[in-house]
């Protein structure tokens, strides 16, 4: 048999380049004259950028030291320049939730991601690519855009300082200074689909994983119903709430457009040539396989392109929600074989490796 394995990373746990292999692993412990085709892949959240540097051998890894991380103490963040000269940018490496020293919904930052950006252009970035998942940041993308040369200004013109509350007393915008985007333009690749405002926007939902109380759930979303009006746009867009509302801040005001990060990496990493060289069987994965995975998650879209191909497909998860039922396709979770999440995750690689010898022993037939 040719099987194609082509997960995204379990998050916290695998990234995507070692799940495959692991899975590859214990399916060649099963059955050895297989042909296994390994394809890392990514949905614009943790793993984008090595899912991309996978897909081109010409990509280089940038160090830029001493950004401003989410709660203001320098970080250093990575990005990747392409061979045809894009900076692909991972927001979670210079303002993620787990380089917070502590949780501030109220003032958490966006501007490392800028500074990040701004060092690309410098570089020579023809293009630039954000990948927005994983924020600690209900900014809207205002601090990015501070970095950038942006200036909010209060009501009596004096400058804002950063987080999303502050976005609540924006009178105006002094962009003046602001760089100007790159030739080749700018992509935001998005995870989610939800709008910037309301009970399905970007604080209502993502809020409280950033620490925000109800009640300052509902200041962020009233500052960012400020900033959407000040801005221009469209916060109704899907996908403009993506990482505290960064996606909207960017298409609004540096003519960003929004891309679901799943197809983006996918057709990067060449999924539609390994469909239909590569493939009678195809196995993709993820931490968790619950209904968002059906949602603009990789899961989702790999299943999606294998059935539009009629091939079989499975899915390699760490958990998986008893209630999802997906028809045809088969499922097998690292905590099921090993009798709990606590167990799964204390040896990821070793029960990835069993559930690719699972899926050989019962799904090859």
């Amino acid at each position: 048999m040719k099987v194609l394995i082509a997960p995204d990373s379990f998050k916290g746990t695998l990234p995507a380049t070692e799940a495959a292999a692991c899975i590859a692993a214990g399916w060649r412990s099963a059955r050895p004259e297989d042909s296994i085709t390994l394809l890392p892949l990514a949905d614009g959240g943790e793993g984008t950028l090595e899912a991309i540097a996978a897909a081109d051998r010409r990509s280089e890894w940038i160090d830029v030291p001493a950004v401003t991380g989410p709660c203001g103490a320098a970080v250093t963040a990575q990005y990747l320049m392409t061979g045809d000269g894009t900076a692909v940018i991972e927001l979670a490496r210079s303002s993620g939730l787990p380089l917070a020293s502590r949780l501030d919904p109220l003032g958490a930052t966006t501007r490392g991601v800028g500074e990040v950006v701004l060092a690309a252009l410098r570089r020579g970035a023809t293009e630039i690519v954000v990948a927005v998942g994983g924020s600690a940041s209900t900014d809207g993308g205002a601090g990015l855009l501070a970095a950038l040369g942006l200036r909010l200004l209060g009501a009596r013109g004096d400058e804002l300082p950063d987080g999303g509350a502050a976005l609540a007393r924006v009178a105006g915008l002094d962009r003046s200074q602001l760089v100007a985007p790159p030739p080749g333009g700018v992509t935001v690749l998005t995870d989610v689909r939800n709008p910037l405002l309301g009970p399905a926007g970007a604080a209502a939902v993502f809020g409280p994983q950033k620490g925000a109380t109800p009640e300052q759930i509902r200041l962020l979303d009233e500052a960012l119903t400020r900033w959407a009006a000040i801005c221009g746009g469209d916060p109704e867009q899907p996908g403009a709430g993506a990482a505290g509302g960064t996606a909207f801040g960017l298409q609004a005001l540096w003519g960003a457009s929004l891309s679901s990060g799943a197809v983006h990496v996918a057709r990067l990493a060449g999924l539609h040539a390994a469909l239909d060289s590569s493939a009678d069987l195809v196995l993709t994965g993820e931490g968790r396989f619950d209904g968002t995975s059906l949602g603009g998650k990789v899961c989702g879209h790999v299943i999606e392109q294998a059935r539009s191909r009629r091939l079989p497909v499975g899915v390699v998860c760490g958990q998986q929600d008893a209630s999802l039922e997906v028809p045809g396709v088969r499922a097998v979770s690292l905590s099921e074989l090993a009798g709990s999440a606590r167990e799964a995750m204390a040896d990821p690689s070793r029960w990835a490796e069993e559930a690719g010898a699972h899926a050989a022993r019962t799904w090859a037939r």
